[in-house]
């Protein structure tokens, strides 16, 4: 499968995951103001060593792997249930109302603290 390198707005993602692409790697991931990420179902998706300035309220990002820097993204009300996020920059995030059954947040890191083994971002 193709990786996606360099630059791509939150349209842009959403183009490309529609299209079958679903593994993204080194990207920096703009927030180009459309929002289109938010509500949007992109279970299984990858984002790996990206920077990610997003809104995902309200979306399914069920089995989804985000080894990323999502500091300022909101996951408020959105479906990470299975998702892997370990090792992640959570720093500013929003999770209020999301669904987390199963989701790994394990050294992922929010202002200097690391989320243990089973420990879940309620902020």
């Amino acid at each position: 499968m193709t990786v996606i390198q360099g630059q791509i707005s939150q349209l842009e993602l959403l183009q490309e995951y529609a299209s079958g692409q679903r593994r993204f790697n080194n990207l920096d991931i703009w927030d180009d103001g459309s929002e289109a990420l938010a509500g949007a179902c992109l279970d299984g998706i990858e984002l790996i060593d990206c920077f990610v300035k997003a809104s995902f309220r309200n979306s399914s990002l069920k089995n989804a792997v985000i080894h990323s820097n999502v500091k300022t993204c909101d996951f408020s009300d959105a479906d990470l249930s299975g998702s892997d996020f370990r090792r992640s920059a959570l720093c500013a995030t929003t999770f209020a109302g999301a669904k987390m059954d199963g989701a790994d947040f394990t050294n992922a890191y929010n202002h200097g603290y690391e989320l243990t083994a089973g420990e879940k971002p309620y902020w």
